[in-house]
C-alpha cells in the first residue's frame, strides 16, 4: 500500500502563542528554540514549503547572556553607500537595543527564503518582563 506524505493546507494551520523567558540563558540556545517554534518544526503537521509556525514572545532580552568573548566581537554592516561600512560590538547593541540583537540572531537561524520575513513577523521581543499580548493567552515555553 502506498503511503502519502501529509501536506498542511492553509485552512488547517493552527497557531498558538508562546512566551519564552531569556533571562540568564545563552542567546544562541534561546534563538535556536525560537526559530524551531517559528518554523513549526515542533508540530506533526510541519510542511517545509509552508509557514505553519507559531507566534513567539521573548521577554527579558536585556538579561540574555553571551558566552565567551562574543560580546566584544566586532560586527559589520554596510549602508550600500560609498564609505558606508559600519562596525559595532554586540556589547554596544545589547546595551542600546537588546530587542534588535535577539531578532538578528533568530533571523539568521531561519531558512534563507521567502518564508523568513513571514516568520519574523510572528516574533515579538521585549527588553523587560512585560508584554501587551495577554489577550492572546500565551503559554510559557520551557527551554
Amino acid at each position: 500500500m502506498l503511503q502519502r506524505t501529509y501536506m498542511a493546507k492553509k485552512n488547517e494551520i493552527e497557531r498558538t502563542w508562546w512566551v519564552v523567558d531569556a533571562a540568564g540563558k545563552p542567546v544562541g540556545r534561546v534563538a535556536a528554540q525560537v526559530a524551531r517554534l517559528l518554523q513549526g518544526k515542533h508540530k506533526p503537521t510541519y510542511t517545509p514549503h509552508m509557514d505553519v509556525g507559531d507566534y513567539v514572545i521573548i521577554l527579558n532580552a536585556e538579561k540574555a547572556i553571551f558566552t565567551g568573548k562574543k560580546l566584544d566581537e566586532v560586527l559589520y554592516h554596510h549602508t550600500m553607500h560609498p564609505g558606508g561600512l559600519r562596525a559595532y560590538t554586540r556589547r554596544k547593541l545589547m546595551s542600546e537595543k537588546p530587542e534588535r540583537m535577539i531578532t538578528r540572531v533568530v533571523s539568521r537561524m531561519l531558512p534563507k527564503n521567502k518564508l523568513r520575513a513571514r516568520m519574523l513577523k510572528r516574533l515579538r521581543v521585549f527588553a523587560g518582563a512585560e508584554h501587551p499580548h495577554q489577550a492572546q493567552q500565551p503559554q510559557p515555553y520551557q527551554l
